[in-house]
């Protein structure tokens, strides 16, 4: 089993958690997302990520204070855990070897 287990979905939620850091909650993480990726996130997915994160121990969770805006609804908030860091830390190494081990010859177009 791997020692942090991240999808690429996952990853890109997480970077996006750091990004927002105090801000980061549902509807704010999905509108970052679509900027950055230039496409549609389904909030099924995201949630299911975002749950899954949690489980993992890469994210926690706070709800904030409720407000008339949202008919006193709370916003929940998301912080990167320092496992969180690890595993991002984990991907980017990773990712950093593989582009150091590709041939110049093989990106050579």
């Amino acid at each position: 089993m791997k020692k942090y287990p991240l999808g690429e979905f996952e990853e890109i939620v997480l970077l996006t958690v750091g990004v927002l850091y105090d801000e980061a909650y549902g509807v704010a993480i999905k509108d970052e997302l679509e900027k950055r990726l230039e496409r549609k996130v389904s909030v099924g997915a995201l949630q299911s990520a975002l749950r899954r994160m949690e489980e993992k121990g890469y994210l926690n969770s706070r709800y904030g204070e409720t407000t008339n805006a949202r008919g006193g609804k709370r916003k929940r908030y998301f912080t990167m855990t320092a496992h969180g860091k690890a595993a991002l830390a984990h991907a980017k190494n990773l990712r950093q070897r593989l582009w150091d081990d590709i041939p110049d010859i093989a990106l050579d177009f």
